[in-house]
């Protein structure tokens, strides 16, 4: 086991024995970083300036001339460290045979009150292998201890820890990633997003490095939007209501995408619906990317490929049950939530025995899970043996869960999507599975055409497999 550095030993480190020299801007939370740096001793060798435009004219002074812009945001956090990188540029440059950094965060802690949630942004302009082109580390990070004095403590050690690595190892961000935790733990902090750019870091894919976030149990979600680029959850879900369909998607097909557009259809007809603040998110479990206990990033990369290239936003998330997802959501500024659910997953939402850790059980987890702003769409299926659609009514669940299923639909917590085509329902995942791997085309009925393309051109989801091991 690597042994971890302590806070003050990577201050040392960082002043004593790097090759950089730099700037650091702290706003919100106090000057905790380079505290930690002067503290430690032999700060002369590395820091060139400290400061906090704590501020907000000072802020944007400094930070931002020009459009306004929200203080503690990535925008604000980029052009910071810009700011600081230019002018080390601009004043050292071939003065100073050093290599260069600029260090920024935005953060706004606990307020006095207690009625705000900590959170702030993380920055490093680091350079590499181009003096003017240096390489750049972003994070989002959620702080979670009820005290103030706590928390900047914590934002000093993250931003030592983020200093550190951007010095020591950013030949490879997936070590600054593994190493953002040191001395601290998910009980303090979360970081729920990272983006790295810049001409040494060309070769890094920021879905795989958020990806590692949630295997890493560092946060219990990240989001891609349409186009595939990472996003911040709560800048993203911010006064958006959101349609959510949990599967495989391996890929997505047809009934999925019936079932999104028919949520979005119904949901349209509410009274807070509007094209700008909604949006339709195809979440994705951890446990479903897994491969003999390691994440398969290939084939997490396909499905997320497959989703944006039909316009789809993806989320991917270490929750099981549903009302911990619900729960996850609950935490930001978002209207509503539709949660688009098939019936055999709804049978195993109402089975108690998958609640004996709660002390309320069953109720316990439907009240969390059917919160104020949230409905279930329930879409029926195809029986098997008898080839009819089955339909929820009353007769159709136990005596134990009909009046609570009375209640839910009385209520209007559950909608039933009953628009789908009989024949949309005969699509199984399953099916289409072993049509892939059979290399049968014929799973271009079931799937839209773009991914038809991609995953034939491109032999995915093991096209054609079990033809080439018949010949082996």
């Amino acid at each position: 086991m690597t042994n971890i550095l302590s806070t003050k030993e990577k201050s040392v480190h960082i002043n004593i024995d790097s090759k950089y020299y730099g700037a650091i801007a702290e706003i919100g939370g106090g000057q905790e970083t380079a505290r930690h740096l002067f503290q430690a001793g032999g700060a002369s060798n590395t820091v060139a300036k400290s400061i906090s435009a704590y501020d907000k004219l000072f802020s944007d002074h400094f930070y931002n001339q020009g459009t306004p812009s929200r203080y503690v945001a990535e925008d604000r956090l980029s052009k910071m460290v810009d700011y600081e990188y230019d002018e080390l540029i601009k004043i050292l440059d071939n003065k100073n045979n050093k290599k260069f950094f600029a260090f920024a965060n935005t953060v706004e802690t606990l307020n006095f009150t207690k009625t705000n949630q900590g959170n702030g942004w993380l920055g490093i302009a680091v350079e590499g292998n181009e003096r003017y082109l240096p390489n750049k580390i972003f994070i989002h990070v959620k702080l979670h201890e009820n005290d103030t004095l706590l928390q900047q403590y914590t934002l000093g050690a993250l931003g030592i820890n983020l200093i550190y690595g951007g010095l020591f190892q950013w030949e490879d961000p997936r070590n600054i990633l593994l190493s953002l935790l040191d001395n601290l733990d998910t009980d303090r902090v979360e970081v729920d997003y990272i983006y790295v750019e810049g001409p040494d870091m060309a070769w890094v894919d920021n879905r795989l490095l958020n990806l590692m976030l949630v295997s890493n149990n560092m946060t219990p979600a990240i989001m891609f939007d349409q186009s595939g680029r990472v996003q911040q959850p709560s800048d993203m879900l911010y006064k958006k209501n959101v349609v959510l369909l949990r599967g495989n998607f391996r890929p997505i097909n047809n009934l999925g995408i019936e079932f999104i557009e028919d949520s979005l259809a119904i949901f349209k007809r509410d009274e807070d619906y509007k094209p700008d603040n909604t949006i339709a998110f195809c979440e994705i479990s951890l446990n479903s990317l897994m491969q003999d206990e390691k994440v398969d990033e290939k084939d997490f990369l396909h499905r997320v490929d497959l989703l944006n290239m039909v316009g789809q936003s993806v989320m991917i998330s270490r929750f099981t049950r549903f009302f911990k997802l619900v729960n996850y959501f609950g935490q930001f500024k978002m209207i509503k939530l539709r949660i688009v659910i098939g019936l055999p997953t709804f049978d195993k939402i109402l089975d108690s025995s998958y609640y004996t850790d709660l002390r309320g059980g069953l109720l316990e987890a439907m009240g969390a899970l059917f919160q104020d702003n949230v409905k279930v769409y329930l879409y029926p299926y195809i029986d098997i043996n008898s080839g009819k659609v089955v339909y929820p009514e009353d007769s159709y669940f136990s005596a134990e869960n009909k009046l609570l299923w009375q209640y839910l639909i009385i209520t209007k917590k559950i909608l039933i999507l009953k628009s789908i085509p009989t024949k949309s329902l005969e699509i199984s995942s399953e099916h289409i599975t072993n049509l892939i791997e059979n290399g049968d085309d014929s799973f271009v009925n079931y799937v839209p055409e773009k991914v038809y393309n991609h995953i034939k051109n491109n032999k995915l989801f093991g096209y054609g497999r079990r033809i080439l091991k018949s010949f082996q």
